[in-house]
């Protein structure tokens, strides 16, 4: 099995050198996505990349177009090269790259095409006393469980954590997947068409961290109401779109009126 860690980068010179460093002792062969960074993020890419012996390779765009772009080009990125898998973990440190070892002894089980991380599930340190530090900011609780609760009741999944980035994805499954929202709104595409293609998917646990709940989505995002409506307006659209490939359930009440 040939893995390939693909770390999505925007402005990120806060924290791309640990994370680079850490990742570095779990993965031979790490791709760092740059979605147009514009602070010293690229630089510091650089001095990994020439410290770290062909190890860090990068791929960068002039201007910032999304997260959801930047995955969709770590798949691209790993079927040309001929990975067969791609662990896909956020340069916040909020993924713990000490992790990744349980991702890839899961997927060299070879049973599964996507394995999620979940961080509401069996998480060691997700909760409890003397960890209030972890929990998530509330509006991004409740718009998770809103989402993920719509998502398997629509899907017939059993997700508990829809919008966790932590993931290994099978290379060649994800060729099977037509991807093509950019943003924050990517997965409520992926695990539509997950379904619809028919791949094999669970969740593990990983540690719950949220060391920055202010972070920006960027825009009207940043208001929850906006962020949800938007979030099901693109989940319902690619229902919509692969409704012959999905169970009946799926359809029931979905509104496309703006799919456009």
């Amino acid at each position: 099995m040939r893995p390939l860690i693909a770390i999505p980068v925007y402005n990120e010179e806060k924290y791309v050198a640990g994370v680079l460093d850490r990742v570095l002792d779990f993965a031979q062969d790490i791709l760092v996505v740059d979605d147009g960074s514009t602070d010293r993020t690229p630089e510091l890419v650089q001095e990994a990349i020439d410290a770290a012996d062909g190890r860090i390779r990068s791929v960068r765009r002039e201007g910032n177009v999304g997260y959801g772009r930047s995955l969709r080009d770590a798949f691209a990125y790993a079927h040309e090269h001929s990975f067969d898998w791609v662990v896909t973990l956020d340069c916040d440190e909020q993924h713990e790259p000490a992790s990744i070892p349980r991702f890839l002894d899961r997927a060299a089980e070879d049973d599964l095409d996507i394995i999620s991380g979940s961080r509401y599930t069996g998480a060691p340190h997700a909760s409890g006393p003397g960890r209030e530090d972890d929990l998530p900011p509330p509006d991004r609780r409740r718009v998770n469980l809103r989402i993920t609760d719509e998502i398997n009741r629509r899907l017939g999944l059993s997700l508990t954590d829809s919008f966790c980035g932590f993931k290994a994805h099978r290379t060649s499954a994800m060729r099977r997947l037509r991807l093509t929202d950019n943003g924050y709104a990517f997965p409520m595409q992926f695990w539509v068409q997950a379904v619809s293609e028919g791949l094999r998917i669970d969740e593990i646990p990983v540690r719950l961290i949220y060391n920055d709940p202010t972070r920006s989505f960027g825009g009207v995002l940043d208001d929850a109401a906006r962020r949800l409506a938007h979030y099901r307006r693109v989940l319902h659209c690619e229902i919509d779109r692969c409704a012959d490939r999905l169970p009946a359930s799926a359809t029931q009440g979905v509104v496309t009126a703006d799919c456009g």
